[in-house]
């Protein structure tokens, strides 16, 4: 079993179970504005598949990209930040880091549909820190801080920035 962006298969598919959790909780969101799209619903069934071990990352990887599309079906800010997070989540497969992806659009996404209300984002983080099993804490911690590594998700790309750099940060710092 070999590592990827410093997670071994089995702490993927550990992490992937959490992060389906995160992204099921604004699931909603996207689909009240596109009901007709089953790409988001799709993707959290997928990352609780790869997390039962029922699809392998070889699958996941060549699909990867197929439910962050589905984000151009929302008509708010919130619905796409909800499609994205069950994109990061089916993304777990591939790059572990993509939990803590899942997680901080999952936030942001809460703190949209209540007006870009932060204090909403922090209950949300709180409940995601909540949902961790000792087994996922451990595996999350191996990943590197925010901004730390110049490749993968938690590189200087767009989880790095913003609202989704915050609760990246925040989340980080609530694994200790």
């Amino acid at each position: 079993m070999g590592t990827v962006q410093g997670m071994t298969e089995a702490e993927r598919r550990t992490v992937a179970a959490w992060a389906a959790d995160c992204a099921e909780r604004v699931l909603p969101l996207f689909e009240a504005e596109a009901p007709e799209d089953p790409r988001a619903r799709d993707a959290v069934d997928r990352a609780r598949a790869f997390a039962r071990g029922e699809l392998t990352a070889a699958e996941e990887i060549r699909r990867r990209f197929v439910a962050g599309r589905a984000a151009a079906s929302a008509r708010t800010p919130a619905g796409r930040a909800a499609a994205r997070s069950a994109a990061q989540a089916a993304g777990v497969a591939h790059m572990g880091a993509h939990a803590l992806g899942a997680a901080a659009y999952a936030a942001v996404a809460t703190a949209l549909a209540r007006g870009d209300d932060q204090g909403a984002a922090d209950a949300e983080v709180r409940w995601q820190l909540s949902q961790l099993t000792p087994e996922a804490t451990a595996a999350l911690r191996r990943l590197p801080p925010l901004g730390a590594d110049t490749a993968g998700p938690l590189g200087p790309g767009l989880l790095a920035r913003g609202a989704l750099g915050d609760v990246i940060r925040s989340l980080q710092s609530g694994l200790d």
